[in-house]
């Protein structure tokens, strides 16, 4: 049973790696007052002034998505989680799902194909593992909180 259970759980803590990852990327570029793309010029406030935010505040909050991700996966594993209605887990963990995926595939894309944003082909190849690691994060969470249910 234990080993059913490391398995279950690797997603998670793989997961929780690339988000606080992503976070510490984000918080380097608003340190920097920089766009959040490779290579992304420093900002001129005459230019910030075009934005909605700032974007260095732009790239705080981003950083904080990151840690905040960390948390729902590690919580999605641990056993406080099972005092959370299944389906608001469930909706929490699609909702993380889908924005893995998004930003994994624009990273995918511009990497191999060239959409402009300036990733690198190994940029493609984290965005298909962080998509990988999503999709089974959220498979794992499934299956283990059916068996539960059980």
């Amino acid at each position: 049973m234990a080993e059913s259970d490391d398995a279950r759980r690797w997603p998670a803590y793989a997961m929780a790696v690339l988000m606080l990852g992503y976070a510490v990327g984000k918080a380097t570029f608003a340190v920097q007052a920089r766009l959040g793309f490779p290579g992304g010029p420093p900002v001129s406030a005459a230019e910030a002034a075009n934005y909605f935010l700032d974007p260095a505040l732009a790239q705080w909050l981003a950083s904080l998505s990151g840690v905040l991700g960390a948390c729902i996966a590690v919580a999605s594993i641990s056993s406080r989680a099972r005092a959370v209605p299944r389906p608001l887990m469930v909706a929490v963990l699609a909702v993380m799902t889908l924005a893995v995926v998004g930003g994994g595939g624009v990273m995918a894309l511009d990497g191999f194909v060239g959409l402009g944003v300036g990733w690198r082909w190994y940029h493609g190849v984290v965005g298909l593992f962080a998509i990988a690691v999503a999709l089974e994060m959220f498979r794992s969470y499934l299956t283990a909180s059916a068996r539960v249910r059980r």
